[in-house]
């Protein structure tokens, strides 16, 4: 009798207990067959395989992942300290979308951090048994290992921000060198000739293409790219107060700066007011992110809006459809998408 013909004794969908009974066999061994375990017999297995066809017995979702060795899961990784998770806005709209993305799926997330040699190892562990279907990387430095060790385990990945203009990995990206050079034409056409930069770290690529979009301004414009105006910050409120401090030592008479992001505008801020220069009277400031934090500074903050929410929705978006991808890891690579997505300087008091 075919399998769609029959149905449990309450009427509805079967029950793990019905297929139990129908193969002879307690409960808990039903559910060690369903989940694909070794510790049954051939004899049983057969049984209990059986009875589930008779039945048309449907296991839950979790028991559907394990067997067809899904999980239904993905993770975001950021291989950072979970205090700069917590500090910066850029973390959590990237979740902000990445939950959107899942609103209709039936998939868990996953978040872990990675800031430490110990986290590493034990994310790598977790990673080499399969425990999540694909991966989120948010916030890649270039010499990371984590990449190449999802590439070896043939785990689908997505990484935010490439790590070099050859990434292996699909990756999505907003237009970093296309909104620093936004940011410093502004600044020039406001009559700015003095502009120094705070980059972020330079070990993550998006940082140094924004150094790349300001040399490219500067020098288009005819004006000599002066390194003592580029201090080198690491997105972090600190790092911005320090650069800050650094540019007014070396070029007491600079009238505007472009901060890597708008974490760091804000720590050059401080230092500014300390040192009794009026924004933007003075010196322009201008940031990059365009978070909560531009919007709520005093005065407001110019800054170049990256789509960080949509960054998030769609490397989620690319990163199922990897998932879905049957084909053999070879051929997933020479298809591997890298997006980029573009950026738009938002004006404000600040300059």
């Amino acid at each position: 009798m075919g399998s769609g013909q029959l149905r449990g004794r309450s009427g509805g969908r079967p029950t793990l207990e019905e297929v139990a009974a129908r193969a002879g066999v307690g409960r808990g061994t039903v559910s060690r067959v369903i989940n694909g375990s070794p510790r049954v017999s051939e004899h049983t297995r057969a049984a209990v395989e059986e009875a589930v066809a008779e039945l048309g017995y449907v296991p839950n979702t979790a028991a559907r992942a394990l067997a067809a060795n899904r999980t239904d899961s993905i993770a975001v990784v950021v291989p950072e300290p979970e205090s700069r998770f917590f500090s910066e806005p850029y973390f959590s709209d990237i979740i902000h979308g990445v939950g959107t993305a899942l609103a209709d799926t039936d998939m868990q997330l996953v978040l872990t951090f990675a800031g430490g040699d110990r986290e590493r190892r034990s994310l790598a562990q977790y990673l080499a048994a399969h425990r999540v279907d694909g991966v989120l990387l948010v916030s890649v430095h270039a010499d990371d290992p984590l990449p190449d060790l999802l590439q070896q385990l043939e785990i689908p990945a997505v990484i935010s921000g490439r790590r070099s203009a050859d990434e292996p990995l699909a990756s999505v990206d907003s237009d970093n060198f296309a909104g620093a050079r936004a940011a410093v034409n502004h600044l020039l056409g406001r009559g700015r000739r003095a502009i120094a930069t705070i980059t972020g770290r330079l070990d993550v690529y998006g940082a140094q293409r924004r150094l790349d979009g300001y040399r490219d301004a500067l020098a288009e414009a005819g004006h000599r790219v002066d390194e003592a105006l580029i201090a080198h910050g690491d997105f972090t409120e600190d790092g911005g107060r320090r650069a800050m401090t650094e540019l007014l030592a070396r070029r007491p008479g600079l009238d505007a700066v472009f901060a890597g992001s708008d974490v760091m505008a804000a720590g050059a801020r401080q230092v500014l007011r300390e040192a009794g220069r009026r924004i933007p009277d003075d010196v322009a400031l201008v940031g990059f992110d365009d978070s909560a934090i531009a919007r709520h500074m005093d005065p407001p903050l110019t800054s170049v809006r990256q789509p960080i929410a949509e960054m998030g929705r769609t490397m989620t978006d690319v990163l199922l459809a990897e998932i879905a991808d049957t084909r053999p890891a070879p051929a997933r690579r020479l298809t591997r998408r890298q997006i980029v997505l573009p950026t738009e300087l938002v004006c404000r008091a600040s300059s």
